[in-house]
């Protein structure tokens, strides 16, 4: 019994040996540091690596911007930091409570995890389940992962770091609870999920598409000089900005229009997407999410009251 342990614990081995992230941080300006994840779906080849975190090497410490998608990105996190600088990570900041920003946190739970009051309590609700619908897609890398809740709740304003002076903005288009970070001293702008670039955007907790548009022109309103999406690859430019409000403002159009003309939600899943966003990732899959997620409300707007 003994050896048939000991040899089926040398078969697993390998297997996960071979889960490594491989995270090689970017220096996107000065002091700061991007993890660029793919524009995929999760799968089982990528460990769910399909998001953007970062970190700000500040004369006080690290700030890091997201955790990732597993105890294990965490972990491989603070070990691409550590290859960076020497300097002890001093706050995490999570953009909202979805799970490839926040399944990480175990990695970082000896310092301060901030977020929005509305970003722990929707984790503290959903969190769990998400959490396993994560083992479901990914498997092993998720080995010893569980839900980490934020132990401090940040607020609007500017919270300075040494010289870095980071703006924090309380908004709500894409969870209805987002956190954006605008570093004034680089002009670096952490857009989280408030910004999906050449990848389709997610909706399943979207307080409403005009809510996110909105958002969009606040974002856009700042002094930025670099934009990291939450999926997608860094700007300089407004095109991310474009793309959002063009997808966003089309996706709007074709669900009010098909619950006008009383179109049902199978018709609309099948929907052409028009040919400019032909290159963005995962189009015909989100928009299958999307019109689950959304469609019902237009239809609900479209009825009246047979009371009144």
């Amino acid at each position: 019994m003994r050896l048939l342990l000991w040899l089926l614990l040398g078969l697993s081995l390998p297997a996960l040996a071979d889960l490594d992230y491989a995270l090689k941080p970017r220096q996107i300006a000065t002091d700061t540091w991007l993890l660029e994840g793919s524009t995929d779906n999760f799968a089982r080849d990528n460990g769910g690596n399909i998001v953007n975190t970062g970190f700000i090497v500040t004369q006080a410490g690290v700030v890091v911007i997201d955790t990732g998608p597993s105890r294990r990105y965490g972990e491989a996190l603070r070990q691409a930091i550590a290859t960076v600088t020497e300097k002890p990570v001093i706050q995490v900041l999570l953009t909202h409570h979805h799970p490839d920003h926040v399944l990480g946190n175990q990695a970082f739970k000896d310092v301060p995890i901030g977020a929005l009051q509305g970003t722990t309590t929707l984790l503290r609700e959903q969190g769990d389940v998400m959490a396993q619908n994560m083992y479901r897609m990914v498997g092993d890398w998720m080995r010893g992962t569980e839900v980490l809740l934020p132990n401090h709740t940040v607020t609007p304003g500017v919270q300075t770091f040494g010289s870095q002076r980071l703006r924090l903005l309380a908004l709500s288009g894409h969870t209805g609870a987002d956190l954006a970070i605008l570093d004034e001293t680089t002009g670096v702008l952490f857009a989280g999920d408030l910004v999906f670039y050449q990848r389709a955007l997610t909706t399943p907790n979207t307080p409403g598409l005009s809510v996110w548009l909105a958002d969009i022109a606040t974002l856009q309103g700042l002094p930025w000089k670099v934009i990291v999406p939450g999926h997608g690859p860094v700007a300089t430019d407004t095109q991310p900005f474009a793309q959002m409000r063009d997808y966003l403002g089309w996706l709007d159009q074709l669900m009010a229009t098909g619950a006008a003309n009383g179109s049902a939600m199978g018709e609309m899943i099948r929907s052409p997407i028009p040919e400019r966003f032909a290159a963005i990732s995962l189009g015909r899959y989100e928009l299958i999410r999307s019109v689950s997620h959304l469609y019902p409300r237009y239809e609900r707007g479209q009825m009246q009251r047979i009371d009144q």
